[in-house]
């Protein structure tokens, strides 16, 4: 661990199971659960977990936006949707590239950029 740096992220969710199984299929993330209320997450590039709650994550309510990097942004946002997320944000294009918002089973909304 890095003193002082980012170490671990955490999120609501009002449905572990879902989430669970929505971002193992989308981005391959492992789980451990740590009770009916706590599952935390690993192989995703910084681990983290998700609570239960009933609160999301948008940028609409001023929630900080996690991103995740693709190399192929169509293929992703293909899984995204087959694993029952939601485009919130189609795609666009800034300097260095372009990248999509979406939303997870549970409301909460990351986004996925590629620079290719």
């Amino acid at each position: 661990m890095q003193h002082e740096k980012i170490n671990y992220l955490e999120f609501p969710a009002s449905d572990l199971a879902k989430v669970k199984a929505f971002f193992n299929a989308v981005f391959a993330f492992e789980f451990t659960d740590y009770g009916p209320e706590y599952t935390a997450f690993q192989n995703a590039g910084i681990d983290g977990g998700f609570y239960y709650s009933e609160n999301v994550m948008a940028t609409t309510t001023g929630s900080a936006l996690v991103v995740f990097y693709s190399e192929d942004l169509a293929e992703t946002q293909g899984k995204v949707i087959a694993a029952g997320g939601k485009v919130v944000v189609e795609t666009f294009e800034f300097p260095g590239g372009k990248r999509f918002h979406f939303s997870d089973p549970c409301g909460n909304e990351f986004a996925v950029w590629s620079d290719k």
